[in-house]
């Protein structure tokens, strides 16, 4: 904003004097549109109460003035949120024994879909994974599943859940499914749901991508596995900073407002233009082939 408009702010003080049996709708739209035009709200207040306003507008102008940071404050974060349109979400081919387990892959599938995020995930019908990729799938979003040749077989039982890649092995499935996705959740799995998100943290921690990676702890099932994080830092194996790649919660819905949120805070090892891989490069839009 000019100084100009600033001025003129001083000047519509004189006005404001005689608002005070206008009441205080007029104060108020004042106050409003010099904001709109860019003036700091430390400017405003000083420009009303330099020249004293009779009470009780002082209070009514303090309290507009909260409000107006408040709502710039809000606007300014949610500028910052990540746009997420594709989530991959690597979890187990088994159910577990919980309960709470498969309620937190129904509820994260409830939740990508109230928000119209995509799914990519293992490709596999069974446990966790066909809690989910059913759940998106029946929401009306996109269901990708990314699956080695050896597994369908044993990991897809009846007809397939949206679109299925079918790869040689491991190493191109995590690559494929990386390849598509904005970020990364991990619900409880064994080996092969924890091996994933490990690499995934590690190529973070390498500068190869700076996606945001989720653990939805759900009923503290990783909780040892944390402790072995903290365990790392404590030991100087693992740098404080990276210690923040990680970021979790326990339910869907605040994973997801903290991944949103989420920016790097961790120094990389290497830059990402220096690796030569393309499982980070931009996903396709969503139904592609």
């Amino acid at each position: 904003m000019e100084m100009g408009s600033c001025w003129a702010l001083h000047q519509h003080r004189v006005h404001a004097r005689a608002d005070r049996t206008g009441g205080w709708g007029p104060i108020e739209d004042k106050v409003w549109r010099f904001k709109s035009e860019g003036c700091p709200s430390l400017l405003v207040s000083s420009a009303f109460f330099l020249f004293p306003i009779s009470p009780p507008y002082h209070f009514s102008l303090y309290y507009l003035l909260l409000r107006m940071e408040g709502e710039e404050g809000a606007s300014a974060k949610s500028e910052n949120k990540r746009r997420l349109r594709r989530i991959c979400v690597f979890c187990g081919s088994r159910a577990g024994y919980k309960s709470s387990f498969s309620d937190a892959a129904v509820e994260l599938g409830k939740q990508l879909v109230k928000r119209k995020i995509d799914l990519v995930y293992g490709g596999g019908s069974v446990g966790l994974m066909g809690l989910i990729s059913q759940t998106v799938f029946n929401g009306g979003c996109h269901v990708l599943g990314v699956i080695p040749k050896a597994l369908m077989s044993l990991e897809i039982l009846g007809e397939t859940v949206g679109e299925v890649i079918a790869v040689a092995d491991m190493h191109q499935r995590k690559a494929e499914m990386a390849k598509h996705a904005d970020a990364f959740i991990a619900l409880p799995g064994g080996y092969g749901t924890m091996e994933e998100l490990l690499e995934i943290i590690a190529w973070s921690q390498l500068g190869i991508h700076e996606k945001p990676v989720g653990l939805l702890n759900a009923d503290g099932y990783y909780d040892s596995l944390l402790a072995l994080f903290d365990k790392g830092v404590e030991e100087g194996f693992i740098r404080d900073t990276a210690r923040h790649i990680i970021i979790t919660a326990e339910t869907a819905a605040e994973l997801i407002e903290k991944m949103e949120q989420y920016a790097p805070v961790h120094d990389k090892v290497a830059p990402r233009q220096s690796w030569e891989v393309d499982q980070l490069s931009e996903p396709r839009p969503s139904g592609d082939p």
